[in-house]
This record gives C-alpha cells, sequence and structure tokens, in this order.
C-alpha cells in the first residue's frame, strides 16, 4: 500500500506568496500583483483569476491592461531607454551584476513560485533560476557596449527566468530599455519578484499583462519599439513575423516546431534506454522536446524493447508531495500540464488519434503517481505513446506540447528524410545511426537547426548559436554575442544570420 503523501514544511501558496510580500512589498499587494511602468508599480490592469496547475487551488493571476495604457507603458520605457543607453558600460554592469545578486540570494523562492505557477518539478525549477543567474554573468563579464531601441520581450510560460529573465537582463547590459509581457498561462509572480529585484537596481525594465492581441498594436507595432523578442506558437508568431517584416524592426522569433528522433540502422539500444526519460523533462513543454520518433521498419521490435520499459520508469505527481513534512522535494520526471484546459486537449487528441486508426503501444495510469489525498488533478496526463497518427490528426504534424509520443515507421531514406521534416522546420533534431557515414550524408537534409548523433540537442546557453529552420525561426539567430547583436545597432552594412533572405539592419 502507498503511503499517505503531505505537502513539503513550508512549500504551500500562502508560505510563497507571504514571502512575496516580504521581500518585495513595492510590487505585490494583500491578493495580487501590480504592473511595472514609468519606473513605479501600477494597480491598475483588469486581475484575472487563475489556479495552480499543481493542484487547481486559486493563485495570483495577471493584472491585464488595455491596449491604451500599453501604449503610454511603451512611451514611458523609450524616456527609460534615452536615459539608459548613455549609462556607462561599468555601472551597467554593476546594476546588472546587483540584480543578479538579489536573485541568487532569492532564487528558492523565485523556484518554488514556478513550482506552484507553471508545475514545474523542484529539480527544474532550480535549474531555470540557476541557469538564468549564470547565463547572464557570462555577458556581464564578456559584453561590448552596443546601442539600439527599446526591446519588447513576449515569452511563453515554460522557461519564464532562463528564457524570459535572462533575456531582459542581457538586453538591458547591452544598453536597452526592456518591456516584458507576461505569460498568459503562468509565471506572473515569478516575474514580478524577478524585475521587482531588477528595478530596485535601476535597470529600466517594464512589466505589462494583458491579452496578446490587445497589446499587439503597443508591444509590437509602436514606432517607440526598437527590436521585438518572441517566443511561443506559429499562429500568434507568424502575426507578429509579419508585422515586424512590414515595419522593418530588428526580430527575434522562436517558433513551434515537431522535433524528430531518427532510428536508421542502429544497434547501441542501452544508450537509447537510458537517455527516455531525460526526453520527458517537465512533461515535454519544452520547444527542444522530442515528441516524434522515426523508426526503421525493420528495427521496430528492438526499439520498443528499448523504449517501453524506460518509459515505464517515468515519475509523476505533485512537485511538492513528501512522505513526512521535512523530506526532501521528491524527485519527479514531470507533474502537471500548464492548465487543466490543456491536459484535456492533449487527451482528446490522443482519443481522437486512436479512434482514427494510431495504435497506443504505452499508456500508463495515475495508479502509481505521486498525490496528496483528495487532490485536484485535472491538469496531469500520464505519458502516452501511439504508433502511426493519422494524417487528419494534430499529432501528426505538429508538438503535441506535452507526454504524448509518436512513431512513424518507415523503410527507405527518402521516407525517414520526409517523416523528419513534417513540420516544415524544426530547433532540433537527432539520427541514431551506427554509421558515422551515414549521419554525414543525411544530417544536412535534416530541416532542424541542431542535429545530433545519437544525442539529444538543446537550446544551449552562452555562446553557443541556437535558431531554426523553416517555419520554426524568423529573424536573427541568437546565441553569445548575437543575442547581443540581434538588439543593438552594429556596424553599417552589417546583416545578421537569420532564415529571411530580405532581412536588414535598421538603418
Amino acid at each position: 500500500m502507498a503511503p499517505t503523501l503531505t505537502l513539503k514544511t513550508g512549500t504551500s501558496w500562502p508560505d510563497a506568496w507571504r514571502r512575496c510580500l516580504a521581500v518585495a512589498p513595492e510590487a505585490f499587494r494583500d491578493d495580487r500583483v501590480l504592473n511595472l511602468w514609468n519606473g513605479a508599480w501600477q494597480e491598475d490592469g483588469r486581475v484575472l483569476p487563475a489556479v495552480s496547475p499543481v493542484d487547481g487551488m486559486p493563485i495570483a493571476g495577471p493584472p491585464r491592461l488595455d491596449g491604451t495604457t500599453a501604449h503610454r507603458a511603451v512611451c514611458a520605457a523609450l524616456d527609460q531607454h534615452r536615459a539608459w543607453r548613455h549609462l556607462p558600460l561599468e555601472e551597467r554592469r554593476a546594476r546588472v551584476a546587483a540584480t543578479l545578486d538579489a536573485l541568487a540570494e532569492h532564487r528558492g523562492l523565485l523556484a518554488l513560485l514556478l513550482v506552484w505557477e507553471i508545475g514545474k518539478p523542484w529539480r527544474l525549477a532550480r535549474a531555470d533560476v540557476d541557469r538564468a543567474i549564470d547565463g547572464v554573468r557570462w555577458y556581464v563579464d564578456g559584453i561590448e557596449p552596443m546601442l539600439d531601441g527599446p526591446v519588447s520581450n513576449i515569452a511563453s510560460w515554460n522557461y519564464p527566468m532562463s528564457v524570459l529573465v535572462h533575456a531582459v537582463l542581457v538586453q538591458a547590459l547591452a544598453g536597452n530599455a526592456v518591456i516584458a509581457k507576461t505569460p498568459t498561462d503562468g509565471g506572473v509572480a515569478c516575474l514580478t519578484l524577478a524585475c521587482a529585484l531588477a528595478a530596485r537596481e535601476g535597470i529600466p525594465v517594464t512589466l505589462v499583462s494583458g491579452s496578446g492581441g490587445e497589446l499587439s498594436q503597443a508591444l509590437v507595432r509602436a514606432p517607440e519599439i526598437g527590436c521585438v523578442s518572441f517566443v511561443g506558437g506559429r499562429d500568434t508568431g507568424a502575426a507578429v513575423a509579419t508585422a515586424v517584416a512590414d515595419l522593418g524592426k530588428r526580430h527575434v522569433l522562436e517558433q513551434e516546431g515537431l522535433n524528430t528522433w531518427g532510428i536508421w540502422n542502429y544497434s547501441d539500444w542501452d544508450t537509447l534506454t537510458a537517455v527516455i526519460p531525460k526526453l520527458f523533462d517537465y512533461g515535454k513543454q519544452r520547444c527542444t522536446a522530442y515528441p516524434r520518433f522515426v523508426v526503421q521498419r525493420h528495427l521496430f521490435d528492438a526499439f520498443l524493447a528499448a523504449y517501453l520499459p524506460a518509459v515505464r520508469t517515468l515519475r509523476v505527481g505533485h512537485p511538492l508531495a513528501v512522505e513526512q513534512p521535512h523530506d526532501p522535494y521528491p524527485e519527479l520526471d514531470f507533474g502537471p500540464v500548464i492548465n487543466a484546459a490543456k491536459a484535456k486537449e492533449l487527451r482528446d487528441q490522443v482519443a481522437e488519434a486512436i479512434e482514427r486508426g494510431a495504435v497506443p503501444l504505452h499508456r500508463a495510469t495515475p495508479d502509481g503517481a505521486r498525490f496528496l489525498p483528495g487532490q485536484d488533478t485535472s491538469a496531469y496526463v500520464q505519458p502516452v505513446t501511439l504508433l502511426n497518427p493519422p494524417s487528419s490528426s494534430p499529432l501528426h504534424h505538429a508538438e503535441p506540447f506535452g507526454p504524448v509520443d509518436t512513431i512513424v515507421l518507415v523503410d527507405t531514406e527518402a521516407e525517414l528524410l520526409a517523416a523528419m521534416n513534417a513540420s516544415n522546420g524544426a530547433l532540433v533534431a537527432t539520427l541514431s545511426t551506427d554509421d558515422r557515414a551515414t549521419y554525414d550524408r543525411l544530417a544536412p537534409h535534416i530541416r532542424a537547426f541542431k542535429v545530433g548523433h545519437g544525442t539529444p540537442r538543446s537550446r544551449g546557453d552562452r555562446d553557443e548559436l541556437f535558431g531554426g529552420l523553416g517555419a520554426s525561426w524568423r529573424g536573427a539567430f541568437v546565441g553569445g554575442d548575437l543575442l547581443v547583436r540581434a538588439v543593438t545597432r552594429g556596424p553599417e552594412g552589417e546583416r545578421l544570420p537569420g532564415n529571411f533572405p530580405e532581412y536588414q539592419l535598421l538603418p
């Protein structure tokens, strides 16, 4: 009989909220977070109700601004930029470094907020915070002074610290005032705390909440905006890409793609078994997750013998549920998906795919999952693996952004490449093959920016170049100095790498 679990001491949402009020009282009120613009915390916007994906209990919701107020915030950011850009680099370095020290001091609270707001297991929440701090420190030590206009950041909810806060601080270090929109689906309290710590050090950061459609005119199209940085889905990204291209704005747009893992003339099954659980980190709610395996048909039985035992070891449950109140944080592969609506969408997609002919190879049950007694589990999805999703299914051509794997069988190299390129561009891909010459011959034809030989690829850190191919990326690539050059004014005639042949820098 499984032991009865309880919440780890000091980790409840009320505990986290009280700590936020104590650390940054200027940014938090008794029951809400504030927007930050014009250098002050503003009690404006319509607060939307929100619940934690962890247990369905109420948490702080985003205070959504209207478009008119958002444009006032953008204009105020331009005024901040005009002053900040002339601040000596050493002073900017000192202020960003002080911000990093403050983030490091409160890294535990930032991570706890990520657990409650977006459902990250503790290990991954801490890693998100640490990656942001360590990544920006690298830039503090090596950045060169370059200048441009206010940068607007619109990012997805899954990595508030290591993507959004990291970008904001590097952009500020480079001499820009920065604007960030809180993701619609979660992370508002974590971002509010991080921005409060930055604002205390004089960093010209603006943080606002609101619907993407209503704020697009201010955060994307406004003439005051010098660059747009977007991370999200292709539908919204396509509209942003069209707008910034028409307006001639600098832009970095990272969009979803179906990352694939190919198996061709391969025999190192122990290595594959070892890596499968790691591919499920955070329930595959990552832009670099691998939800599709493309397998040579005559290797299918060997692939299943390696894959199924590994996927059956996955640990799912409440990220803070322990046997004794003072036990260490539980070691989980993932907790909930971002919300109950996403969980329902995934379950509906799986059911529809099976109804239309997909073969269920693995469907885990919640029997072994770690939950508190009586806990709301509507945002949890157990791992699922389907063979040959029908072409009419979204699971055939788009990333599910959840713990759902699909497998496609192929007989020829041409079929392998076609199946690995199903989404017209991806961020990462991997080809597992015993023969290096085969990898060298096929890899250039895989439409992903990073292709691994038997190993997973990731976004990378610091000076590692990162981008996408096809519809998975628009604008300048980032990594190392390119993250700075994408948001600064470089030498006359300079062209940044990107997949818009006509892409030109602002004069």
